[in-house]
Order: C-alpha cells, then sequence, then structure tokens
C-alpha cells in the first residue's frame, strides 16, 4: 500500500513517465450505498457517475488507454434486482453519455464475451463502437461480462483451431500469438492497475495483461474516487523502478 502527501501540490506528475495505459477495479459501490443506507442501485449509479469524471480526468492527463472492470463474469451470481438494475444503467450510459465521449474524440471499446448480454445491450456496443473506431483522443475498454480466465480459454480455443485446420503450427505458438488472441490485441498492456476500497487481489482481471503491471491499492470506495486519488496513483506509479526481471545499473 502506498500513502502519499496528502496536499494536492505534493503530486508533481512527471509529463515524460506517464503511463501510457492504466486498468482500474472499480470496487465499493454497494458498500457506499450501504453507509448511506441507500439501495445498492444507488451506488452502482453513484459509481457510473465517477467513472464518466476519470475518463475525463484521464484524457486530461494525457493517458492513451482505460480500462475499467465494469462487470464480470462472476457477477451473474448477484441477485436478479441488482443485475437488471446494472444492466439498466449500461443501457442509460450506452444510450447517453457514451455517445458524448465519441463526440469528444474518445474511442469506445467493450472487452469480454457480449454474447451472454441482452441483444439490445449488444447491439448498442456494436454501434457505439462502431461510431469512435476512428476516435484518437484516449481509448477506454468497458469490461462486461469478462473474466481474465474465460478470456484465456476463448483464447486458447481460437490458436487450437488454427492449429486444428493447419493456419498455425502449435510449435509457433508464441506469446505474441496468445496476445494478439486475447481480447486486448492491439492494446499496449497496461503499466498501473489500480483496485478500490481497500481490497488487495486482482479477482480475474486482465491476468494475461498485468504480469508486469504496478499496482496501486486506494481505501477510497469507487463513488468517491477522483481526478486527484488518480493522479496520487500516478505519482506512485512514477517513483517506482520497473525492472522487469532485471536490475538497474
Amino acid at each position: 500500500m502506498f500513502f502519499a502527501k496528502e496536499t494536492a501540490e505534493e503530486y508533481q506528475l512527471n509529463p515524460e513517465k506517464m503511463p501510457k495505459h492504466i486498468a482500474i477495479i472499480m470496487d465499493g459501490n454497494g458498500r457506499w450505498a450501504t453507509k448511506r443506507s441507500l439501495p445498492r442501485k444507488a451506488g452502482h449509479k453513484a459509481g457510473a457517475e465517477a467513472l464518466e469524471k476519470i475518463i475525463y480526468a484521464a484524457k486530461e492527463l494525457g493517458l492513451e488507454h482505460l480500462t475499467v472492470y465494469a462487470f464480470s463474469t462472476e457477477n451473474w451470481k448477484r441477485s436478479e434486482e441488482e443485475v437488471g438494475a446494472i444492466m439498466d444503467i449500461l443501457r442509460f450510459y450506452l444510450k447517453n453519455y457514451f455517445k458524448k465521449f465519441v463526440k469528444d474524440d474518445i474511442r469506445m471499446h467493450v472487452i469480454g464475451d457480449k454474447t451472454r448480454l441482452d441483444q439490445d445491450i449488444q447491439d448498442a456496443i456494436e454501434e457505439i463502437e462502431a461510431l469512435s473506431k476512428e476516435k484518437q483522443g484516449m481509448t477506454v475498454h468497458i469490461a462486461l461480462n469478462y473474466g481474465g480466465r474465460d478470456e484465456l480459454r476463448r483464447a486458447v480455443g481460437k490458436i487450437a483451431q488454427d492449429v486444428a485446420e493447419g493456419r498455425l503450427a502449435a510449435a509457433d505458438v508464441t506469446e505474441d500469438v496468445i496476445t494478439n488472441a486475447l481480447d486486448t490485441a492491439g492494446t499496449p498492456d497496461p503499466e498501473l492497475m489500480i483496485r478500490t476500497s481497500g481490497e488487495e487481489r486482482i479477482s480475474n482481471f486482465l491476468l494475461w495483461q498485468i504480469a508486469y503491471s504496478e499496482f496501486y491499492f486506494s481505501d477510497m470506495l469507487w463513488p468517491d474516487f477522483d481526478k486527484k486519488e488518480l493522479e496520487k496513483a500516478i505519482y506512485y506509479y512514477q517513483n517506482r523502478e520497473r525492472r522487469f526481471g532485471g536490475r538497474l545499473k
């Protein structure tokens, strides 16, 4: 856990050491609502509003990629009411705010197995991805019905089919081949992974991609996460020594 000084002026970020890609596990919506004696749906709504602010903060800071864990393959185990509320919020944002992001030069990209989502949500995702595919400002990757193990399972299936049909030899399966079979193909691995709410685990998120990421765990519940806390996490990242298994001379 990293603890920096609390004054905002202490977070003097070096523009030459900015990460290109940050991944965030947005945790704590339910606890945020419970602390305020509100229904969990209110926490998810507040979490969506926090995401909107963080997207623009990340763009302002010059990030190229932001990946957020919105709904995992395990989240289907929650109550039907809570899952329905999350999907309704997703529908609202796909219809309204995501198109606003496109106007602001933000590319939207969804990772995960979209086939389990309702057809209207799949159609809305396809539309927003098509509308934003040429945008250059920043790419936001939304992980929906996503699990790291499920992603690897699907990637292995693609590769196995290519081998079985003669398009690829088993001996030629390299790390690059696996990387290119993932949902995040063409995207640099995140240099920094942030998790909110004080939890310190990966929770099946980007298992392959975060092999060399720096981890920042914030005690702040996701709806309270703001630009200052994002800058604090980046400040922590910029003051780490990144060795990638080697030694610094």
